[in-house]
């Protein structure tokens, strides 16, 4: 392709899931990529899937990303900005402030870095899980400092834009405060929950529904990784958990004495609160858009679920999300199909018609 902002070649420092992400959507933009990891075997693989070549003397990057653990970030950084006089660098950690007061602290030079963070990824990591698209319509922000020029600090606006991702910009107190609450709490009260998990009967844990993979599904996570961003930035997690857990005590004293007085109003506040922040959160490509939701049943056979697809598709309904269930210990599958409120009727109306069983609402 020709139409990519970057003009390249773009230096990848780290061969890991973000690494060859970012390396797999630039070539496919027809951008030059080189990659560098300090494990011969992280960028023997990454090269292998083609995310781009290896480092050769005289490279002369137009832009350099770090997709390093956020413990070497800013050392990596330095190295980085001494060994490319010329190249803009930036950084994709998953927090900001922390590497941005140690390069301070060591005397980089500012002029030519930035730091980002794609709020993007996936259970899996290193090359193997890498992906072209996986950054596609994914906010990605942009930590801002008054050191670097809006000229220079634009190609990291064009490899956002490239990689098909949205710009955010923030200050790096922001992004941290901002993750704190939509990344880094959730990943600890999944992991609170599921640990749960340890040790409880077969037959219980059978019981398990789309609720609890649904609230346990981020806690498969790498802990080692985990430490270093829980760590640099603990006190914005920690004043959001002090919060949780005063909610907690609150509900735990209602449970305490059910019957009593106050005590039901408080539970139903909390499951009101719940209600209106999930309400908050941007639905399909950010809009303020709430959905209706049918389940159907799938019967467990191949080219069910594509004709149910293919169906929904020829009612002329357009199909906001997908999830889908299995039922425990029976050879069928339940599809919540999630539409504008205005078309639920008429689905469920035309699916109906079509032989398809509906279970009902939302799962």
């Amino acid at each position: 392709m020709t139409d990519a902002r970057l003009t390249g070649p773009v230096r990848v420092v780290g061969a890991g899931l973000l690494g060859t992400s970012i390396g797999l959507g630039l070539r496919a933009r027809g951008i030059e990529v080189i990659l560098d990891d300090t494990s011969p075997a992280n960028l023997s693989l990454a090269l292998d899937y083609g995310a781009g070549r290896p480092a050769q003397p005289g490279d002369t990057p137009q832009l350099i990303v770090v997709c390093v653990p956020p413990d070497v970030t800013a050392r990596v950084v330095a190295a980085e900005l001494a060994a490319f006089p010329t190249s803009v660098v930036t950084d994709v950690a998953s927090i900001k402030l922390a590497p941005l007061a140690e390069l301070i602290a060591s005397g980089a030079d500012l002029t030519r870095y930035v730091g980002s963070h794609p709020l993007a990824g996936r259970e899996r990591g290193g090359a193997v899980a890498g992906r072209a698209d996986l950054f596609l319509g994914r906010p990605w922000v942009i930590a801002g400092h008054d050191a670097i020029s809006y000229r220079d600090g634009s190609a990291v606006d064009d490899l956002i834009l490239d990689l098909g991702a949205v710009p955010i910009e923030m200050s790096p107190e922001q992004h941290d405060r901002a993750v704190a609450l939509v990344s880094h709490v959730p990943q600890l009260v999944a992991s609170l929950l599921a640990s749960r998990l340890q040790g409880a009967e077969a037959s219980s844990v059978a019981l398990a529904g789309q609720g609890l993979r649904d609230t346990t599904r981020i806690a498969a996570s790498e802990p080692e990784l985990w430490v270093q961003i829980l760590g640099a930035n603990a006190p914005d997690i920690a004043a959001i958990l002090r919060d949780f857990r005063d909610d907690l005590d609150g509900v735990l004293t209602a449970l305490e004495a059910p019957t009593a007085p106050g005590a039901r109003r408080r539970l139903a506040e909390v499951i009101a609160a719940g209600n209106a922040g999930v309400a908050a959160i941007p639905g399909k490509h950010g809009q303020d858009r709430r959905y209706s939701q049918l389940v159907v049943m799938v019967d467990d056979r191949p080219g069910e679920l594509a004709r149910l697809l293919t169906e929904i598709g020829q009612t002329g309904v357009n199909m906001e999300d997908l999830r889908l269930e299995h039922s425990p210990g029976a050879q069928i599958g339940l599809a919540e199909i999630s539409v504008l409120p205005e078309f639920e009727q008429t689905l469920t109306d035309e699916l109906a018609a079509r032989g398809w069983r509906i279970a009902g609402a939302g799962l």
